[in-house]
């Protein structure tokens, strides 16, 4: 396991932007409102030539109660007990708050190592900042500017020797392994990339928390608890994911504050990364317009999909309601066609069976592919059941079909006139492709492909070599 390093503050000192630069990329919202960042964040860093693991934590509040407030500083006391050492961050132009003060205490009577971290410590200000913060009482104090890269060399070399000392303690010796053994681990060895998204208040988090076993994720009754796509590692099962928890998509309408947009545009990048998105719905109000949008977008972007109900634990007729499901979706999501339909409860665990195998079934279809000689068997079945139309008395011929690709399943239909071929019609093969090759659900990408579109002189006007073009002036000339 790697050296993780936990970075904790007041809220809007600057850990999300520190985070982005440790990890070098902008994984973490950052916005000059503070508050922004709630969960749990981690990341890959990279500091020269040091790697270790980073985590981003929500600014540390005095609230000790169960409210947010309260339960994001819970998760952040529990992120400094996971990690080898904290980077305590204040704010060098606002110098040390009676806030500050407190949680220095606090990280004093831990046994933790902490590293004082002065941000934003460019200019005079800055200066006096870093000076105030010997009075904290945990070492001496290092200047950073997260936003500018500055002081990253000596946290490197504060880094360096504590990072050097935890690899040799966790240094196991090597063991031998068997064929059987080695073959699962290079099979298990690339995450199954999840994302489950849905209208806030779905349970999202809570459901990501009842599948790790912990509550990694905040949870609570307020809805919007989530504000950006958070990633967490998880073997369930025996399956290795990495499950992308998505901030709750309300109508586009609605969405008017700038975070709350970074946040939704944070959760669709997490839908196009997946591999298979849960669609996660409200048992007492499902399939709502903006449910159907979201399932809709998830088809769109070509992702694996899977659409689960929660709360089932507090539906009384549960048959009933789950007649009335399985019908409202074949009529209102026909693109998903056969998609799994899970029924669960995130609070009490029940259903995660099902769900844990509709995702495995949903990503086996994804990937399949079809051989060619099948494919081109059971077009000339379907073009002998429905032959295509002929419009203006002028057929249209299909050749042949062959795939191209997978993730989602794509193939390629080679035939005359393929802008004469009405949509109804290739409907009608990417339902038999989805019922011969049992392809449930998965979005499915059938494109016609005339033979002329291959040719590479179609268009071109034909060129006469330039020995005959002079023999062609010099005959013109003589007849003028």
């Amino acid at each position: 396991m790697s050296f993780t390093l936990a970075i904790v503050g007041r809220p809007n000192v600057g850990k999300s932007t520190l985070f982005n630069r440790l990890v070098g990329k902008r994984l973490a919202l950052v916005d000059d409102q503070p508050g922004v960042t709630r969960d749990l964040r981690e990341g890959a860093a990279r500091l020269g030539p040091l790697k270790f693991t980073v985590i981003d934590t929500a600014g540390l509040e005095e609230a000790t109660d169960d409210s947010l407030e309260g339960r994001m500083r819970k998760l952040t006391e529990r992120a400094v007990d996971m990690a080898d050492a904290c980077l305590f961050l204040i704010d060098g132009r606002t110098g040390i708050t009676p806030v500050d003060e407190v949680f220095a205490d606090l990280l004093r009577k831990r046994d933790i190592r902490v590293i004082l971290g002065v941000n934003k410590a460019e200019g005079r200000q800055g200066e006096a900042g870093v000076l105030e913060a010997y009075a904290l009482g945990l070492g001496e104090p290092l200047a950073l500017s997260a936003e500018h890269g500055e002081g990253m060399g000596e946290l490197a070399a504060i880094l360096a020797p504590m990072i050097e000392a935890a690899e040799e303690t966790s240094e196991e010796p090597e063991t031998d392994l068997d064929i059987e053994d080695e073959e699962r681990v290079i099979s298990h060895s690339k995450p199954l990339q999840i994302a489950v998204i849905g209208r806030p208040n779905a349970g999202k988090s809570t459901l990501i928390n009842r599948i790790l076993g912990e509550d990694r994720l905040l949870t609570g009754p307020e809805a919007g608890i989530t504000r950006d796509a958070i990633a967490v590692p998880v073997d369930w099962e025996g399956t290795p994911m990495r499950i992308f928890d998505t901030a709750g998509m309300r109508k586009k309408a609605r969405v008017q504050e700038k975070l709350e947009k970074l946040s939704v545009a944070d959760g669709l990048r997490a839908v196009k990364f997946a591999e298979v998105v849960v669609v996660l719905l409200d048992a007492a109000i499902p399939f709502e317009t903006q449910d159907l949008r979201i399932a809709d977008l998830a088809e769109r972007e070509g992702r694996a999909v899977v659409v689960a109900v929660n709360k089932w634990d507090l539906e009384e007729e549960k048959q009933q309601k789950l007649a009335e499901l399985k019908s409202s979706f074949d009529r209102l999501l026909p693109q998903l066609r056969g998609a799994p339909l899970v029924t669960l409860s995130a609070k009490t665990g029940r259903g995660l069976d099902r769900l844990h195998a509709a995702i495995l079934k949903a990503n086996e279809v994804w990937n399949r592919r079809v051989p060619t000689a099948r494919l081109n068997e059971w077009l000339s079945a379907m073009t002998e059941a429905h032959p295509p139309p002929a419009p203006a008395g002028r057929r249209i011929r299909l050749r042949y079909i062959t795939q191209a690709k997978t993730r989602p399943p794509g193939f390629v239909v080679m035939c005359s006139h393929p802008d004469k071929l009405p949509e109804s019609y290739s409907r009608y093969l990417v339902n038999g492709l989805r019922d011969d090759f049992d392809m449930p659900g998965t979005p499915i990408r059938l494109w016609m492909r005339s033979q002329a579109d291959k040719n590479p002189y179609k268009d071109r006007r034909k060129k006469i070599p330039s020995r005959l073009t002079k023999h062609v002036r010099a005959g013109a000339t003589k007849k003028s």
